[in-house]
Order: structure tokens, then sequence, then C-alpha cells
């Protein structure tokens, strides 16, 4: 009686675990595409966010883009009606912004007040140069900040990781329109003993082809991209000298050492992977504003990127340029932010779960 109880029990202990244990299984198997559900919602919402945002708030900028188009020239109210309406500008708020989401849904950005052309074309046309600067500066300061914060982070304490640190710090606080243009002054105009070594400005001289141009667009190139590697480092040595530091504590690391590995294969095959989640959200969100490029960097050095662009659109107010470019920025932004969490299950199992 007592052997049949038990078997009895034990089979529905057993049913019991296969029942508690579908739905674990269920939920492991359907967790991620919740996850990435989840976040592809949440890009989509951001982005309809973005568009609202850049719709009304550069209505706030004063200016009024008529008086620009006519050039400041007195004009009849029939030609300021014609202007307006050419332009939509005749037309209540409310179908403005309406007509501006429908367009926009298509790829339609609107037109450019004072280029008279479609904002994609402006876009797609300073884009190339926009991304040849951030993205050689991207690449360099990255490099430079993850292989400095690692090393910092391992020989912490010492006169190098002080050195690193402080040196970072200084020029992370450093406004990069203030050290642009202290670059100009010391390596473009020149300060004795110093002769001007670049130029003050702009992409190329326009005089070269061939290698000789492409050697003169990188001549141009150089004090931008110092100025960006310069001021952008400091923040990639930080993030990964502070995550590193937090996994050098663990007891995995402690296990590695007392194997008899050597303390580069320590932190190369072990501690650095494991400090790598908040390096790579940064790296990502670093990625998406090389489309956004600096606008301050830009305009200092007469680049002609979409940084540029936005400067000069502003100043009019250009609106469906600034529109436009506003989106393109933010959307950039958002589209890399949503890559980086939905990588973030494939570093880290726990994450998405």
């Amino acid at each position: 009686m007592s052997s049949a109880t038990g078997r009895v029990v034990g089979k529905r202990a057993e049913d019991g675990e296969r029942a508690s244990a579908a739905p674990r299984g269920q939920r492991t198997r359907s967790g991620y595409p919740r996850y990435v559900a989840g976040k592809l919602a949440g890009a989509v919402v951001s982005l309809f966010a973005v568009l609202v945002t850049s719709f009304f708030l550069f209505r706030l900028i004063p200016g009024d883009p008529v008086k620009f188009m006519t050039g400041g020239r007195p004009v009849s109210a029939e030609q300021l009606a014609v202007y307006k309406e050419e332009f939509g500008l005749d037309l209540p708020l409310w179908e403005q912004f309406t007509d501006y989401c429908v367009k926009a849904l298509t790829g339609d950005l609107g037109t450019s007040y004072q280029f008279h052309a479609p904002v994609v074309d402006k876009i797609t046309e300073a884009l190339p140069n926009t991304l040849l600067l951030t993205g050689t500066a991207f690449v360099l300061y990255t490099a430079l900040g993850a292989f400095l914060g690692t090393r910092s982070a391992w020989r912490h304490g010492g006169p190098g990781d002080r050195l690193n640190t402080g040196l970072a710090l200084t020029l992370y606080s450093v406004p990069s329109f203030w050290l642009g243009l202290l670059l100009i002054i010391v390596l473009s105009v020149g300060v004795d003993p110093i002769p001007g070594l670049f130029p003050t400005g702009g992409m190329e001289s326009g005089r070269e082809e061939g290698l000789a141009h492409v050697l003169d667009v990188a001549h141009h190139l150089v004090l931008p991209v110092v100025t960006l590697v310069a001021v952008e480092y400091g923040q990639t040595l930080l993030v990964t000298r502070s995550a590193l530091l937090d996994e050098m504590g663990s007891d995995y690391l402690t296990t590695a050492r007392a194997k008899g590995l050597r303390d580069d294969l320590v932190r190369r095959r072990h501690a650095v992977p494991n400090a790598l989640l908040p390096t790579v959200t940064l790296v990502f969100v670093n990625l998406g504003r090389t489309v956004a490029g600096v606008i301050l960097v830009e305009t200092v050095f007469s680049w002609p990127g979409l940084g540029g662009l936005f400067y000069q659109a502003l100043s009019v107010p250009d609106l469906p340029l600034v529109q436009g470019l506003f989106f393109v920025f933010a959307a950039a932004v958002i589209l890399m932010n949503t890559l980086a969490d939905l990588l973030y299950p494939m570093l880290d199992p726990r994450v998405g779960r």
C-alpha cells in the first residue's frame, strides 16, 4: 500500500514538474521576440514624438521665412500671399502639421525655402561629408578611449591611470568650438615660432584632382578630426574604465589567475568581454551621432556637412530644412540605440528574458 502510494505521489510530482517546466520553457523561447517587439514599438513611438517636436519646436524661432525669400525687399500683399501659398504657410497650423506628417511617412520632408530644392536632396548631398569627418573621428576616439580605459582600469591608482583620467576629464570638459578655434589660431594662422600648417577651414582647396585631391581633403580633415577626438575620447575611456573596475573584483577573475593564466589573457578573455555592455551602449549612441555630425565643429571649420547646413538653416529660419535635419539626427540616434538594445542579449543572455 505504501509503495503504491509512493508511486502515485511520485507520478503526480513528476507531472507537476513537467507542467511547471513547460511554461518556463515557453517563456524562455518567447522572451526574446517579446523583447524585440517592445524595443521596436518604443522606437516607433520615439520617432513619432520627434516628428511632432520637430514641427512645433522650430516654429518658436523668431524670424519670418517669407521676408527672407523676398530678400528683404518691399513687396505687395499679393506677392506675400503667393509666397505663403507656394510653401503652404497660408494653411492653418493643424493642417500644416497633418500635411507634414503624411509627407514625412512617404519620405518627403518638404522643400527648402532658401535653396528651393527638396530637403532630402540637400541632406543626401551633405551627408557624405559629415560621415567622412565624424566617421573618421568616431573610429579614432572609440579605439583610443577603449584602449586607454582598459589599461587605466587594469593598473588603476598608478601614475598612468591618474594621468589618463585627469587628461580625459580635462579635455572632455573643454567646449569643442573653443578648442577648434584655439587649434585654428595656433596651427592654421600660426603663432611664433609655430608656422601655419593646416587650412583654416573648408573641405578642399578646389584645384587638385586624383591623389592630390585625396591628400588635400585629408589635409583639411586633420584639425576638425583632432578636435573631435580630443573632446570625445575621454567619455569612452571613463565608461570603459568604470565598467572594467566593477568586474575586477569578481570571483571568476581570481579563479582564472589561480589557474596560472597571464594577466593580459585574463583581461582579454574574461574581464573585458563581461564589461562590454556600458561601452557598447556608448559606442552605438556615438555611432548615431556620426550622422548628426557636430554642429559647432562643422561651423567653426566651415565643413560642408549636415551640422553646418543645420546652422545655416536656423539663421533663416528655413523651417522645412531645419525640421528635416532634426528628424534625421534624432532618427539616427534612435536607430542606433535600438540596435544596441537588440544586441544586448547576444552579449549577456540574461538580458531580454
